[in-house]
């Protein structure tokens, strides 16, 4: 007997700025949280908005505020056309992640645009946003937040590593789910791809074409961040600071730079799964064969890639959970993994007007 029930229109946008990731999914309770996709569909950004998510970095508070207006009404925009194409007619919540303007948790501060109320109105929709605030205050890092999806719905696995614009990885460590960023993986391959005005390099091809540079390659591998404990997570401020002026340094081919890059997500992802029996890996990087290959050649861990719906929109997925749980008032932000000084149910709900 189904317990709890929902119709859900999951909506993401991930660092990598494939675009908006739409998922209309219906998440039950039986026994153990299970569900099923009805319907996905990622909206490319045009150019426009591809070009003014990029420059948010650079953005003062105020002109965030302006882009937050406007980025909240682009989202309200795709939603309704999402929902008109696919003629949905039953959906009893809207969770959305929206986009992430600005995260340095060290300062107290996330941001992520496309959060506001009138979203709710737009759609006129029940909708559950703005997942990371509560956790920041409450002093955790505000990410990853997907682990207690991972921990409900795919606990049959050791670890669950997505592949965005960076690697994240969750996995339970003596009875304690824990969760963190590895390093930058499509974020940067794709930084230095549109150079030649390629979205991204086509199953890696252009890397698996290059040489390793041992020295950047080993450069890299002693940033600081890599000797940190977790909980901790990386964002753009540290790929434009700290990561990129390093290459920068280099006076490398784009194809060796490509290579080398791989080969460091390759490396330091390995070192996260070594120990264990199976990962399930999710997320755009996955369609980067080269990439999968070095992986597999640094481990004998069990790498499991399932289908495409899973792979493209399993972040969406569970911000869709986390919105049913936030309704359902349980805890759908996990201290272990964000350094928060309590278990708590994340998010802000709104209510059409």
């Amino acid at each position: 007997m189904i317990e709890k029930n929902y119709n859900v229109l999951a909506v993401m946008s991930g660092t990598s700025l494939d675009g908006v990731d739409l998922a209309y999914i219906n998440i039950y309770k039986k026994e153990h949280w299970k569900y099923n996709f009805l319907q996905v569909e990622t909206i490319a950004y045009s150019d426009f908005w591809k070009s003014e998510l990029k420059k948010l970095i650079k953005t003062d508070y105020k002109s965030l505020k302006k882009i937050d207006k406007r980025y909240t009404k682009l989202l309200g925009k795709l939603i309704l056309i999402f929902i008109k194409k696919h003629n949905i007619n039953s959906i009893d919540v809207l969770c959305s992640h929206g986009h992430t303007a600005l995260h340095q948790p060290e300062n107290k501060l996330t941001y992520q645009i496309g959060n506001l109320p009138e979203i709710a109105t737009i759609t006129q929709l029940k909708t559950v946003c703005d997942f990371r605030v509560q956790d920041v205050a409450l002093g955790g890092q505000g990410a990853p937040l997907v682990p207690i999806g991972d921990l409900l719905l795919f606990y049959n696995y050791d670890a669950c590593i997505n592949l965005g614009g960076f690697s994240n990885i969750s996995k339970t460590i003596l009875y304690e789910r824990v969760a963190y960023d590895i390093c930058p993986v499509n974020i940067v391959l794709n930084h230095f791809i549109s150079k030649i005005n390629l979205d991204y390099d086509v199953d890696g091809a252009i890397a698996s074409s290059g040489v390793v540079c041992y020295d950047l390659f080993y450069e890299l591998n002693e940033l600081h961040f890599y000797k940190h404990s977790n909980p901790k997570s990386l964002g753009l401020e540290w790929v434009n600071n700290i990561f990129l002026p390093i290459i920068e340094t280099y006076d490398l081919s784009l194809e060796n730079i490509l290579c080398t890059l791989v080969e460091h997500a390759a490396y330091q992802i390995s070192l996260h799964i070594k120990d264990l029996k199976s990962a399930l890996f999710t997320g755009g990087g996955v369609y980067n064969k080269y990439l999968m290959s070095r992986i597999r050649s640094f481990t004998k861990t069990e790498v499991i890639i399932p289908d495409a719906n899973l792979i493209e929109f399993k972040e969406a997925l569970i911000f869709g959970l986390l919105g049913v749980l936030k309704l359902e008032n349980e805890v759908n932000c996990l201290a272990s993994v964000t350094g928060a000084v309590k278990n708590h149910s994340s998010g802000k709900i709104y209510l059409p007007s």
